[in-house]
């Protein structure tokens, strides 16, 4: 019975792992509170094996009608060292064509980029590493970062921070590197938007307390909000990167620079196109520019 129900689990990860996003089973929280029991799958029908278009109650995600929720008294949580999750941390493992590898830690982690957030679809599914998905928590998925870990995410924006518990794996789109409970996403001001510029910084519990969470960005009215921009390939040969440069210049997306930058002691020529105005734009060039045949666009947040 034992290597039974081991062999049980062992496909159901596979599956929780791999799919739209990375989600997620079927089991309601316990902590659910949008909506009654009954508009949240059973136990009975939580089963991890089925696909991603047939595991959900929706085909769709939203979030809760009305107003967003009061947060002001929902403790941020708190970082704690904790043994990584038996599910949820294979490594290498590739979702949708593309290989991710899982960090050993948090620890130094920093990216800005595009983060998104999910909702009410998966709310009371399993997570990556087979937690309940609770949307009115302060949690996060990432492709990176192992599981449990924490990480403090920064609107660039507006300058608004939280703490969140990184328990689920996405969002499997190369332009996003977080993807935000509707709680996290409420509180930093990406909801209602649905996507932010943001800085994700890991943050090591077993560090000394000064060291161990970074402080956020500092993010005034009087800074300049940081730019959109996609880098169309690295380029050693810079005749290369020229012949790409001029093709998007005649393209007219948006100014075209060809920035050299040292990398592992190599001089490599990028080719970026920027600032665009908003994710919404970047998404619509860089869909214009794989259709240009050129090398697929890596978003930069500057």
């Amino acid at each position: 019975m034992r290597a039974a129900w081991r062999l049980t689990w062992l496909l159901a990860i596979t599956w929780v792992l791999v799919g739209c996003g990375g989600h997620r089973s079927t089991r309601p929280s316990s902590s659910s509170r949008g909506g009654s029991s009954s508009n949240y799958a059973s136990g009975a029908s939580d089963d991890t094996r089925r696909p991603q278009s047939s595991r959900y109650r929706s085909s769709s995600d939203s979030v809760p009608g009305g107003p967003p929720p009061d947060l002001s008294n929902l403790p941020e949580p708190v970082p704690k060292v904790e043994s990584r999750s038996l599910y949820g941390n294979k490594s290498p493992y590739t979702v949708l064509g593309q290989t991710y590898a899982v960090l050993p830690s948090a620890r130094g982690y920093d990216e800005r980029g595009i983060a998104s957030f999910y909702g009410s679809k998966f709310h009371g599914y399993k997570t990556s590493n087979l937690e309940d998905y609770d949307m009115y928590q302060f949690t996060a998925a990432s492709k990176v970062l192992p599981l449990p870990s924490y990480a403090r995410v920064t609107n660039l924006q507006n300058g608004k921070s939280v703490v969140v518990r990184i328990n689920d794996r996405g969002p499997f789109r190369e332009d996003r590197i977080i993807d935000l409970s509707y709680a996290a996403a409420v509180k930093i001001g990406v909801w209602p938007k649905g996507t932010g510029l943001v800085e994700v910084q890991g943050i090591d519990p077993s560090a000394p307390a000064q060291q161990a969470s970074p402080p956020p960005p500092v993010v005034t009215p009087l800074t300049p909000p940081p730019g959109i921009y996609l880098q169309v390939g690295a380029f050693a040969d810079p005749v290369n990167a020229q012949k790409v440069a001029a093709q998007l210049r005649v393209a007219n997306f948006a100014p075209v620079q060809v920035v050299d930058a040292t990398i592992a002691g190599r001089l490599v020529h990028r080719v970026r196109v920027g600032p665009l105005a908003n994710v919404d734009t970047a998404d619509r060039v860089t869909s214009q520019i794989d259709q240009m045949g050129l090398p697929h666009p890596q978003v930069a947040v500057d």
